[in-house]
């Protein structure tokens, strides 16, 4: 894999978090961009696609509390808007996940439509009013390539990857970056890869540092300029069932958040007063 990925351009405002290893940041990337574009005035939706459902619980969504879930919302039992629930942050609504989800695979397995139940969901014409509220729509997705990231990525404008900074950092891109391709040639002609965000980057190791300049030398100008540091307090954050930029706003894991909310508020094009 030695080509440059096409920049970005702005795009729509529906981006899928996705990588198909676990442990990589992508809840811990979905509340805390978005809780960092929420402190930008810009009104944010999370819907969780994880059968585990963290993104939930880390936004203080109690199990029992998930009346209505993106499962519900897969199945066609409920509209989106009837699963959204406020976050309690400003600005920051979740449709929340359980772990019902882990079985839309072989429940649907007989649906011709079934990679495109999400996108459905979000683009009906009866939604339209609903979640024409929101700037950005960001969708946790579980740590796999299965039917479940397939509807995400059919339903996204675009897709955003958090790579952590470790020695087999590029194995599994090629095959996620094929998998995006086959979604954009037989389902969503219009998907874009946002951009690719360093996670887990540690200063006392030379590792990282390594990880960090290959990757660029590798993808290019598609990787945000924004690093996300190993830090204590974004791990602390979820046990409290908050997102870090509200547990420990001045940590160094909330400042990187925000100053990635900047960049990807400037790929999109979104000019903020001052």
């Amino acid at each position: 894999m030695t080509q440059h990925l096409e920049p970005p351009s702005a795009a729509g405002r529906i981006i899928a978090i996705v990588n198909q290893k676990g442990g990589v940041g992508k809840t811990t990337t979905a509340i805390n961009l978005g809780t960092a574009l929420a402190a930008r005035a810009q009104r944010v939706l999370i819907v969780d696609l994880d059968p585990q459902g963290n993104a939930s619980t880390g936004l203080g969504i109690d199990p029992e509390a998930r009346a209505r879930t993106t499962y519900d919302v897969l199945c066609g039992a409920t509209p989106m808007a009837a699963a959204i629930q406020s976050s309690g942050h400003e600005r920051l609504d979740i449709a929340p996940a359980t772990v019902d989800l882990s079985g839309v695979d072989v429940e649907m397995v007989d649906d011709p439509d079934r990679a495109r139940r999400l996108r459905a969901a979000l683009r009906a014409p009866e939604a339209a009013a609903d979640l024409a509220a929101y700037d950005f729509v960001l969708i946790d997705c579980p740590p796999s390539l299965n039917l479940l990231t397939v509807n995400a990525m059919t339903a996204a404008d675009s897709v955003m990857v958090p790579l952590q900074c470790e020695f087999f950092a590029l194995e599994g891109l090629t095959q996620l970056l094929g998998t995006i391709r086959r979604v954009q040639r037989g389902l969503n002609p219009g998907l874009r890869i946002h951009g690719i965000v360093l996670t887990m980057f540690d200063r006392r190791n030379r590792l990282s540092a390594q990880v960090e300049e290959d990757v660029r030398a590798t993808l290019g100008e598609v990787v945000y300029q924004t690093v996300i540091p190993r830090n204590v307090r974004l791990s602390e954050a979820p046990s409290h069932a908050l997102p870090a930029l509200v547990y420990d706003r001045d940590c160094a894991g909330s400042r990187a958040y925000r100053t990635l909310a900047t960049e990807v508020l400037s790929r999109d094009g979104v000019t903020l007063a001052a």
